[in-house]
């Protein structure tokens, strides 16, 4: 006799875990949920605004992140750990309770783009102070502090990504309590862009 909880449980599970139908994809909003994240580094008596703006190791722009490599960040030995956000932001103090605060983080993400993309728009939120690089380049920042809210970023237009991988860091500096960050691409009219591929591997 077949077990009539097993459907539902099976509904249940699929439910509780849209993480699962990704596939290696932005989610629905356009938001990436898989990254490299390099944390926690301690900014010291620096301001946020002031270690945003600092490059804490000579490849911030560009690092070569893969998942267990080593990273030497003002002469701290970190290790970049795979991570799929459960939300459309990288929850840095879930990750670090025991040190979330005076600190910064990295995040990666490999883009693919099957074709050229033009005309695109990097959305990035932060909190507290946040920065994306983007194939090398610095495209979007913000120095100040504030609360992390999903409808109010920081806005990069006109951005391309090119044909093949591109690759994307989220620079996230916190001085207290919440420390969060958050990434995703719309086309200029602000429909989210989903048809792209997600990697954490070059």
């Amino acid at each position: 006799m077949k077990n009539p909880l097993i459907p539902c449980l099976a509904l249940f599970v699929a439910a509780a875990s849209p993480l699962a139908a990704q596939n290696g994809k932005p989610d629905a909003e356009g938001f990436i949920r898989d990254w490299l994240v390099l944390a926690p580094y301690g900014i010291g008596g620096s301001s946020g605004a002031e270690a945003i703006e600092q490059k804490q190791f000579a490849t911030e722009a560009q690092p070569a992140a893969k998942e267990g490599a080593k990273q030497s960040v003002a002469g701290l030995e970190l290790t970049w750990k795979k991570v799929t956000a459960p939300d459309f932001y990288v929850d840095f103090k879930e990750l670090h309770p025991s040190r979330s605060e005076q600190v910064a983080a990295w995040a990666v993400a490999y883009v693919v783009a099957a074709e050229e993309k033009k005309g695109l728009v990097l959305k990035m939120n932060s909190n507290d102070q946040g920065k994306v690089y983007l194939n090398g380049a610095e495209i979007v920042k913000f120095t100040d502090t504030r609360t992390l809210e999903k409808n109010d970023e920081d806005a990069a237009p006109g951005v391309t990504l090119k044909k093949g991988v591109n690759v994307v860091v989220l620079k996230v500096v916190n001085e207290e309590n919440n420390w969060q960050g958050s990434v995703r691409f719309t086309d200029a009219a602000g429909k989210p862009v989903t048809d792209l591929k997600i990697q954490t591997a070059p």
